[in-house]
C-alpha cells in the first residue's frame, strides 16, 4: 500500500492542561487526584448540574413552540443583552446610549478568538501584551489570530503576588495603541488580582497611553461569589468613557462547560461606531462558523431574564463560590498543622478556581509519580477539583515534595 500524504505529519504534544486528565485517566491507583483541568467539583468529587440549569432547560423542552432554525451571525438577541447588561451593569451608560455590540461566541476561547481576529483586521496596532504567566491558550488564540505577543510582568514568585511594579513598568514601556489583555477577575493560573486602588492605577495608565484593553471574564461571580465584585475592574474601565472589549464564558458560573457559551462585547466611544464594528464582526464570523449554537444561549437567557431562577443562580454560584473558599481555608490549615516548611498564607490570599502553589515541576513531578496527585507543570492546581476527603493525602504529598525535592 502507498504510504499516505500525511505520512509526514508529525505527533503533536498533548496540550499542557488538558493532557493532565488524560495521563490521570491512564492511572490504575486508588489514591489518585486530578487538580489539573478546570472544572468544578463537588464535595464528593462529582460534576454539578445546577438546579437552574435544569430547570431553565426543562422549560425550553416543554415549549413546543421553540424550533432549531439556525441563529443570526451575531447569535441570539436576548442573550447577547443580558450578558452585556451582567458584565458591564445594567444601569451602564454604554449600554443606554447604545454605544455596545455584543455576539454570541463559542465560550471564552470563541470570544477572545472572533476579538482577536477583528482586531488583526481592524485595529492600527498589532501587538498585544499579556500577563506573564497567562493561560496557556492565550498565547495560540492572539497569534494564531494574527497578532503579535507581548508579555508584561504580573507574578511575583518571590512574594506569591502581584508584580504591580513591574507591571506598571512594562505597560508604561508598550507603545502607544498597543492592545492589553486583563483577567477581570480570579487570575489564571495564579488566582493574583490586583486591588480595586491597583485597578485605579493600571486605567490612568491605560488611558494615558491610549492602551486598548481586553478584558477575559471567565469567572464572574465564581471569585468573590458575587457577580458585581467580580465585574469591578470592566466596569471602572467603561465607566470613564473610553473604549474596550470584554470576553465573558458561562462555563464556570453557570456550570456550562460542554455547552461552549460565552459572547464578546465591544464597548466604543459612538452608537454608529458600534454599528460598524458589528458588521464587521459579522464577516469575521461567518467563514468561521457561520453562527453559534441555539441551547446554551437559550438556557443562559432563560435564567437571566426570570427574576426567580436569576436569584436561585446567584445563591447556587455563591455556594460554588464559597466551597473553593473553604477548601482554601483548609489546605492552609492542614499544611499549617502539618508544619510543612514555607509560607503557605498565599492559597488563602490567592481567589477563584486555581492557586499557584508556588512548587516547581521537579516537585510537580515527583508528587505525580510518587502520590498520584496530578496538576500542571507550573504548579497550578484547581481547587475545585479538592474536597475535604482528599486534603490530607494532598498535605503529604506536597509535604514530601517540598521537604525532599529541591
Amino acid at each position: 500500500m502507498a504510504d499516505s500524504v500525511f505520512a509526514g505529519v508529525v505527533q503533536a504534544p498533548e496540550d499542557a492542561i488538558l493532557g493532565v486528565t488524560v495521563s490521570y485517566n491512564k492511572d490504575q491507583s486508588p489514591l489518585k487526584l486530578n487538580l489539573g483541568v478546570g472544572a468544578y467539583r463537588t464535595e464528593e468529587g462529582k460534576p454539578l448540574v445546577l438546579n437552574v440549569v435544569r430547570k431553565a432547560e426543562q422549560s425550553l423542552v416543554n415549549d413546543e413552540s421553540r424550533k432549531k432554525e439556525y441563529l443570526p451571525i451575531t447569535g441570539l438577541a436576548d442573550f447577547n443583552k443580558l450578558s452585556a447588561k451582567l458584565i458591564l451593569g445594567a444601569d451602564s451608560p454604554a449600554i443606554q446610549e447604545n454605544r455596545v455590540t455584543t455576539v454570541q461566541c463559542l465560550s471564552g476561547t470563541g470570544s477572545l478568538r472572533v476579538g482577536a481576529e477583528f482586531l488583526a483586521r481592524h485595529y492600527h496596532q498589532k501587538t498585544i501584551y499579556i500577563p506573564q504567566p497567562t493561560w496557556g491558550n492565550h498565547i495560540k488564540v492572539f497569534s494564531i489570530a494574527g497578532l503579535s505577543v507581548k508579555t508584561y510582568r504580573y507574578y511575583d514568585p518571590s512574594t506569591r503576588g502581584l508584580h504591580f511594579s513591574g507591571l506598571i513598568e512594562d505597560l508604561g514601556n508598550a507603545p502607544s495603541g498597543a492592545v492589553v489583555l486583563f483577567h477581570a477577575c480570579a487570575h489564571n493560573p495564579t488566582g493574583v488580582d490586583p486591588s480595586p486602588d491597583q485597578w485605579e492605577q493600571i486605567r490612568q495608565l491605560v488611558r494615558s497611553k491610549k492602551l486598548l484593553p481586553f478584558f477575559d471574564s471567565a469567572y464572574q461571580g465564581f471569585a468573590s461569589g458575587s457577580l458585581d465584585a467580580d465585574a469591578y475592574s470592566v466596569r471602572l474601565f467603561v465607566a470613564d468613557g473610553g473604549e474596550c472589549l470584554a470576553a465573558q464564558s458561562y462555563a464556570k458560573n453557570m456550570g456550562l462547560y460542554g455547552e461552549r457559551v460565552g459572547a464578546l462585547s465591544i464597548v466604543c466611544k459612538a452608537a454608529d461606531v458600534a454599528g460598524r464594528v458589528e458588521s464587521q464582526l459579522k464577516l469575521v464570523i461567518r467563514p468561521m462558523y457561520s453562527n453559534p449554537p441555539i441551547h446554551g444561549a437559550s438556557i443562559v437567557a432563560t435564567i437571566l431574564k426570570d427574576s426567580k431562577l436569576y436569584e436561585e443562580w446567584k445563591v447556587e454560584l455563591k455556594a460554588m463560590a464559597d466551597r473553593i473558599i473553604s477548601m482554601r481555608q483548609q489546605l492552609f490549615d492542614a499544611l499549617k498543622a502539618k508544619g510543612t516548611p514555607g509560607d503557605w498564607s498565599h492559597i488563602v490570599k490567592q481567589i477563584g478556581m486555581f492557586t499557584f502553589t508556588g512548587l516547581n515541576s521537579n516537585q510537580v513531578a515527583f508528587m505525580t509519580k510518587e502520590y498520584h496527585v496530578y496538576m500542571t507543570s507550573d504548579g497550578r492546581i484547581s481547587m475545585a477539583g479538592l474536597n475535604k476527603g482528599k486534603i490530607p493525602h494532598l498535605v503529604e504529598a506536597i509535604h514530601a515534595a517540598v521537604t525532599t525535592v529541591v
